[in-house]
């Protein structure tokens, strides 16, 4: 059973906390890393900015961060990736909002990037957004001063790039405008959200346990995911159970774009059930990573039961 995270019992209220204080951690970072809004080109820098500040739950953040307590990643190490995850995650947000992607006039309950500004400043801020993410991860200074060896500095890279590429988010998203209209089998639809935003999920908890051994990393793989299926399949019933007002983007968008959806595969009830299972998958995943996983188990029910 998924816990209810609405409870104001000692551990959930230590939960919350450790939520709050990670999100303000990640967006005092983004504050630091994203160019000022003074600087030119003036337009892209506030536009950048528009996009990637105030903005979300921080839910690949969260996850970064777990794992790499869970790992004893350095601090200035988890700050990197977490940052870099989420400015590829906003970099997605502006281009999927565009009118030759999903055509969406609201993000995170405010106007997208395209309509507050303009298309072609979309397109360049989602550009740079993620070059920034690249650039931050790649920095010499991280390696210079951490213990970050070279070795795992360029594992950082290779693992973003996997998630971002076109076996990856950018691919998955392919797939999902060219199935628009057009029935898949479950495991089709499977492939392609483990692409389009599991691979993105998955890469986040990767990143954040860059430090972690061998036997840990084959433990959290698995839950990486399970829990990235999850978190879409928790979407797509939110689609159809959500006002826009709590979603922070337009409701019921895929039914009207005609897009498959585990709902639209499955039904709402066994939608539902599915999503029940892969948490429960992965929270069996971390069993033989006892109290180090925590957070991660926490984070799971934080993420499965925005349905429940």
């Amino acid at each position: 059973m998924i816990p209810n995270l609405s409870r104001v019992g000692k551990t959930e209220q230590d939960f919350a906390a450790w939520v709050a204080a990670q999100q303000q951690r990640t967006e005092q970072r983004l504050e630091q890393l994203l160019p000022p809004s003074h600087v030119q080109p003036t337009t892209l820098h506030s536009a950048m900015r528009y996009s990637a500040l105030d903005g979300g739950k921080r839910i690949r953040a969260l996850l970064c961060y777990a794992a790499a307590e869970l790992s004893a990643c350095e601090p200035q190490i988890a700050d990197a990736a977490a940052c870099a995850v989420e400015l590829i995650h906003a970099n997605s947000l502006v281009h999927d909002d565009m009118p030759c992607m999903d055509d969406d006039d609201m993000r995170r309950g405010k106007p997208s990037c395209h309509k507050q500004y303009d298309e072609a400043t979309a397109l360049l801020v989602g550009d740079a957004l993620q070059t920034l993410a690249f650039e931050v991860i790649s920095a010499p200074q991280l390696y210079a001063h951490s213990q970050l060896t070279a070795y795992q500095q360029m594992r950082l890279v290779h693992i973003l790039a996997q998630a971002t590429g076109s076996t990856g988010m950018a691919g998955g998203q392919g797939i999902d405008l060219a199935s628009i209209g057009k029935t898949l089998s479950l495991a089709e639809l499977v492939t392609m959200h483990q692409m389009k935003t599991g691979a993105l999920i998955q890469a986040s908890i990767l990143l954040g346990a860059i430090s972690a051994s061998d036997a840990e990393l084959l433990a959290i793989r698995d839950f990486a995911r399970n829990i990235g299926l999850a978190f879409q399949v928790v979407d797509d019933i939110l689609d159809v159970e959500a006002d826009s007002l709590t979603l922070g983007k337009t409701a019921g968008k895929d039914a009207d774009s005609n897009k498959p959806t585990y709902v639209t595969i499955l039904g709402l009830p066994a939608a539902k059930q599915h999503a029940l299972a892969l948490y429960q998958q992965a929270i069996t995943a971390l069993a033989p990573l006892g109290d180090k996983a925590q957070r991660l188990r926490e984070l799971a029910g934080y993420i499965s039961q925005r349905s429940f």
